[in-house]
């Protein structure tokens, strides 16, 4: 009797304090602890209002506060290696949105891009958030919820995975500084390295029961356990919670290294085709010496 009472009573708390705050906003804080600047980009789902920016500059250490509807749904990620040439145009080397402008404008992401997703107020009342890495990654960032009700956790990715991202998926960008001349700023799915099925989880894999991790996949779910690695990595990825606000950090666990601005030439950093396979478009190395390499490569990211 005293369980089902105490459990009529939790639902009533609930109930009551959904309906308190829900004709306010949220509020969405976004963070750069990055040691370089990063341009936030907002999408809005669809049938959600974009919100009140789409797109704007966040210096190292800087904060930017935006109210959220609720009921939103969209996703937020981070552009890196931004410029704007002498046309005017603005572009990023990474999570460009394509908008030539500092505004997105209704665009999303071009991959690799590290994704914060949302569904505010969806079924049951309850927050539905994640970090998604299925698009590949371009930078460290976690979800932190604030003072909702429920299981609200911290959810994301904090390692540095561009130096340690196998060799095939890499995307480059050619700087002077660099004694190769080049330098890793993104990693990119085997989805869109190879264009697989089998990574893409599409065709004859696209359904939770055929579509599986690669060893790809793992290598992002071994570095970064709580955000989305593949297609159907709901059970471990998304996370609820009930009238929260949110936190949104770049680089919670400040970076150790910099980002290098591309060569003097005055040229865009440009992309080095990064697709090494077989015929197949299957790496050539075996799915244990690759994961050797990744575990390997992610320990050494850690300790240095």
């Amino acid at each position: 009797m005293e369980t089902s009472t105490q459990f009529a009573f939790t639902l009533l708390f609930l109930f009551l304090f959904h309906s308190i705050r829900g004709s306010d906003s949220a509020t969405f804080t976004i963070v750069n602890k990055c040691s370089y600047p990063v341009w936030p980009g907002i999408l809005s789902g669809a049938g959600t209002a974009q919100l009140v920016t789409t797109g704007f500059a966040l210096q190292s250490g800087e904060t930017n506060v935006i109210a959220v509807p609720t009921a939103w749904s969209g996703r937020i990620w981070g552009r890196t290696l931004c410029s704007t040439d002498s046309a005017g145009k603005f572009s990023c080397a990474t999570g460009d949105c394509g908008s030539s402008k500092v505004e997105c404008t209704g665009s999303g992401a071009v991959p690799p891009a590290t994704l914060a997703e949302f569904t505010l107020n969806g079924a049951g009342g309850m927050d539905f958030y994640d970090v998604s890495l299925v698009d590949g990654y371009n930078l460290p960032m976690t979800i932190e919820p604030r003072g909702g009700v429920g299981n609200c956790t911290t959810t994301g990715c904090t390692a540095d995975l561009n130096e340690a991202c196998p060799t095939e998926l890499k995307v480059k960008i050619s700087v002077e500084e660099e004694e190769s001349g080049e330098k890793s700023v993104a990693c990119k799915s085997a989805c869109e390295a190879f264009g697989d099925p089998l990574y893409c989880c599409s065709g004859a894999y696209a359904t939770p029961q055929t579509c599986k991790p690669s060893a790809y996949g793992q290598y992002f779910k071994n570095a970064c356990p709580r955000a989305y690695s593949y297609a159907y990595d709901d059970g471990t990825s998304t996370f609820t919670c009930s009238s929260a606000d949110y936190l949104i950090t770049f680089c919670s666990t400040p970076s150790k290294s910099k980002l290098i601005k591309s060569g003097g030439n005055g040229k865009f950093p440009f992309g080095v085709d990064i697709w090494a396979g077989d015929g197949n478009g299957h790496g050539d190395e075996s799915t244990s010496k690759v994961m050797m390499t990744l575990l390997i490569g992610a320990v050494l990211t850690t300790i240095l």
